[in-house]
């Protein structure tokens, strides 16, 4: 499921379900899906149990905040939905508008895509700088309270354990909060599989795809009309990638990433080094023109994307709801982590007022099951294209790899092919788009050499 495949949100189709609801983490996916419940409850409240900044800073709980983060075309088109006029907030906050079509450039299978015949806008800054603007609206709407230096320590249920009546807190001191529905948003570490464990529930199955990732970012001076965004993942044989995306403050992030044991660097001459390895060139272009800013090398590793099956569940609690990566992680070089949280919190939006808070979660875990299949099939698809990566392998990802690596080497020079190809993967349009007749003639259709082809 995409964009394209979700209806639009409208807050006249929601009524109220509830006097409190509260949301356990106040990551994009709790601060999206905090702005959903505000329009079916009283009270909103969202707990956080790091300290949260005031400005857009890298905060405690959050290491991969320090890296690049380009939102996708989904996500950029729920975030205007959801807050009249982000775009233009977001901008004056100092973050950038940038296109697709033009600043965008996607290495892959030994060349670039094509740029697209149409504009594709994108929102691009830092993390901290996404994250605080939204955090800002949320906070502003009637209702929503956000509690940060609060740990929940455990979910309140009723005497009979079928029902969970909110959560209990340790900030200052030990509190509860009651709630009519409790929302699970702490991310990959989420506890409740061990906690319905222990109430006599069956936890989810749970798949995981090894890919052992790691990444290392800096922040890099960048000429103010330099909007220049380049993506070179590594791809087989290659196990090194690398990319840049322009952000604030006349700055751009700079990442390099290794797989299966190729480890990125951890100081600035080997920054260097490693990134003159790429099959691209301008990244250590960059690197010999501009001051690298950072004090010191952020690295992060990724050993496996991660998912569990909530879907599969026959019994859940009242009262609950899990969402966001506490469902389901990706490999974070792709990209689609946020515009997942997003299409979640649409789609709990379209949940809530299909039938309010009846049978809620199992009910949103299969309507969200279609978003996680479509990016869990493309980001584990493109980790199995390595012999190295171990895990279930989705059906059909072998042929769906082998037909995206046809059709991305025909985008190098066809344009109408590099557009399908870039909103698939801005989770604009469903992968099944790439297997439109006209798509599929596109592909195989017979072309003559041409020279080699460069966006840059």
């Amino acid at each position: 499921m995409s964009l394209e495949s979700v209806p639009a949100y409208r807050a006249e189709a929601v009524e109220r379900v509830g006097e409190c609801a509260v949301v356990v983490g106040a990551s994009v996916s709790g601060l999206l899906t905090a702005r959903i419940l505000a329009d079916a409850f009283d009270r909103v409240t969202v707990v956080e149990r790091n300290e949260l900044p005031d400005g857009p800073v890298v905060r405690d709980g959050a290491p991969q905040s320090q890296h690049p983060h380009l939102l996708q075309g989904s996500g950029r088109a729920i975030l205007d939905d959801l807050f009249p006029e982000f775009g233009d907030e977001f901008v004056a906050t100092g973050g950038l508008v940038i296109d697709a079509a033009s600043d965008f450039n996607f290495y892959d299978e030994d060349g670039y895509v094509a740029h697209p015949p149409t504009r594709i806008p994108l929102y691009a800054g830092s993390r901290p700088l996404l994250e605080y603007v939204v955090r800002r609206r949320v906070s502003a709407l009637d209702g929503v309270r956000i509690l940060d230096g609060c740990h929940v320590t455990d979910y309140r249920v009723d005497d009979s354990g079928r029902t969970v009546t909110g959560v209990q807190i340790r900030g200052e001191r030990e509190t509860t909060l009651s709630a009519d529905l409790t929302v699970d948003a702490t991310g990959r570490a989420s506890r409740t599989p061990r906690w319905l464990e222990r109430q006599g529930y069956t936890p989810p199955e749970v798949a995981e795809v090894t890919v052992d990732l790691a990444y290392s970012t800096v922040t890099v001076d960048r000429d103010s009309d330099d909007r220049r965004a380049f993506w070179a993942p590594a791809s087989p044989p290659y196990t090194r990638g690398g990319g840049t995306v322009p952000v604030e403050g006349g700055r751009r992030q700079m990442v390099l990433t290794g797989v299966h044991g190729d480890e990125p660097p951890r100081d600035a001459d080997e920054f260097r080094a490693f990134a003159s390895t790429l099959q691209i060139t301008e990244l250590v272009e960059i690197l010999e023109r501009h001051e690298i800013l950072s004090d010191e090398i952020a690295y992060y590793p990724f050993p496996s994307n991660l998912r569990r099956y909530y879907e599969r569940l026959d019994r859940f609690p009242d009262g609950l709801l899990v969402v966001g990566d506490a469902i389901a992680s990706y490999n974070p070089v792709y990209g689609q982590g946020m515009s997942v949280a997003a299409l979640h919190a649409l789609v709990l939006h379209h949940t809530l007022a299909d039938d309010g808070l009846g049978n809620l979660a199992l009910r949103f875990f299969d309507d969200a099951e279609h978003v996680i299949d479509t990016a869990w099939l493309m980001a584990v698809g493109a980790d199995f294209q390595f012999p190295q990566t171990t895990g279930p392998k989705p059906r059909g990802a072998g042929l769906m790899g082998w037909y995206l690596s046809r059709l991305t080497r025909k985008a190098h020079s066809d344009r109408v092919l590099a557009e399908r190809l870039l909103r698939v993967i801005l989770m604009e349009r469903p992968p099944t788009s790439l297997l439109h007749p006209g798509v599929i003639g596109r592909v195989f259709k017979p072309s003559l050499p041409s020279p080699h082809h460069t966006n840059a």
